[in-house]
């Protein structure tokens, strides 16, 4: 759609839409809705994805300062905690949900006084610690400003984080930069850098194109600062440390989107050794990529997935009852695997193939340097094969 200036498609139908079966699909509806305020979701409703800060930098599996580290001290300053105390102003859910996972943040003071942003872990990640910053209000305002300018968040976060390592590794100069002194940690030059990059100004007409094409575009060696997979961002797990997330992160079709398996589930939350590489974990990644091309399909939201205590028969008796057309967990399933064999169908057409499912050169090169649990973690080649 892109490649042909096409902005949307756009349908409007003049009949309503009926479920096959009404009256046992609104007791399924009920019967989730009482899951949905239940403890399968009890972190979207509290303190939000944002609860993840503190959780992933006690694992020391937080990428911070560009993969510089896994681990940042200045984590209880950006927790989901704080910003629910300080920040949040209210707590929304979308049409007919019940569970309201939407935290809605209002800055009461000082230069960004009246920002208001929703936020997520991942964008509060992208924005913070991984550009060593640690100001909430300057990562909302980054926030909003990534809104104001229709760019993506967490993109936005790891090509700022790539311009401040690179200004660090004297690749790029304060001249380069238009005057910035892009050092980790300074909230301005987030500020100023995300400006350059919503208008296309100066280095921002470089960076907006992502962190490949920058760094091929800057040389010097920047390919090697540059966290990303098949040209997309990184997202915030630290992948050195976290091994069934570094495969399913590798062989995505989407690269490094963190919504397309799920699999960091696996490590984070200690159902594996996550610092070993080990038989089975493909077909772990496997199940899970096709259990989120599902949700997808069905069009649902991912946070529901832990509501689906039995899984893909839940998801069955869901289809069943909407469209009337029986089908089975197992032949649900094969619908999963089609939706990730097109997807991959299409990528090898675009000329992508296995050397494009890698890792970004610092998981695979630069050990974790943190004193703590990880330390020296790295993905080898022999691993990732």
């Amino acid at each position: 759609m892109g490649s042909k200036n096409l902005k949307a498609i756009a349908v409007r139908g003049t009949h309503d839409i009926k479920p096959a079966k009404p009256d046992q699909f609104i007791e399924m509806v009920q019967e989730f809705h009482e899951r949905m305020k239940g403890p399968a979701t009890q972190k979207y409703r509290t303190l939000g994805t944002t609860e993840n800060i503190l959780v992933h930098n006690q694992l020391h599996c937080m990428p911070t300062r560009n993969y510089n580290n896994a681990h940042f001290e200045d984590a209880e300053k950006v927790s989901g905690e704080l910003l629910n105390e300080k920040y949040v102003a209210k707590i929304i859910g979308c049409n007919s949900c019940a569970m309201r996972c939407e935290h809605e943040t209002v800055i009461p003071e000082g230069p960004y006084k009246g920002t208001m942003t929703r936020i997520e872990y991942e964008t509060l990640w992208a924005l913070g610690p991984y550009c060593g910053i640690n100001r909430l209000d300057t990562i909302i305002k980054g926030m909003e400003l990534c809104n104001y300018y229709g760019i993506d968040a967490i993109s936005a976060g790891v090509i700022v984080a790539f311009t401040m390592d690179c200004y660090e590794n004297n690749i790029l100069t304060k001249k380069d930069l238009d005057g910035i002194e892009a050092n980790f940690g300074n909230p301005e030059a987030l500020i100023q850098l995300l400006e350059k990059i919503g208008k296309r100004e100066g280095i921002g007409d470089t960076l907006a194109n992502g962190v490949r094409t920058a760094a091929q575009k800057i040389g010097k060696g920047a390919e090697k600062l540059a966290q990303h997979i098949k040209g997309l961002e990184v997202t915030g797990y630290d992948l050195r440390c976290l091994k069934t997330a570094a495969l399913g992160f590798a062989v995505s079709f989407r690269g490094a989107d963190h919504n397309r398996h799920g699999a960091y589930a696996f490590d984070v939350k200690g159902k594996v050794n996550r610092l070993k590489a080990e038989k089975g974990r493909g077909k772990m990644v496997s199940d899970m990529e096709d259990t989120y091309a599902l949700i997808d399909s069905l069009i649902i939201c991912k946070f529901s997935r832990g509501t689906y205590y039995k899984g893909l028969e839940d998801m069955a008796k869901l289809y069943n009852l909407v469209t009337g057309i029986d089908i089975t967990a197992e032949e649900l399933k094969k619908s999963g695997e089609r939706v990730n064999t097109v997807a991959r169908l299409i990528n090898i057409r675009e000329g992508l193939g296995r050397k494009d499912d890698t890792l970004p050169w610092k998981v695979m090169n630069v050990p974790i340097p943190d004193e703590g649990p990880v330390k020296g973690a790295v993905v080898t080649q022999k691993e990732l094969a």
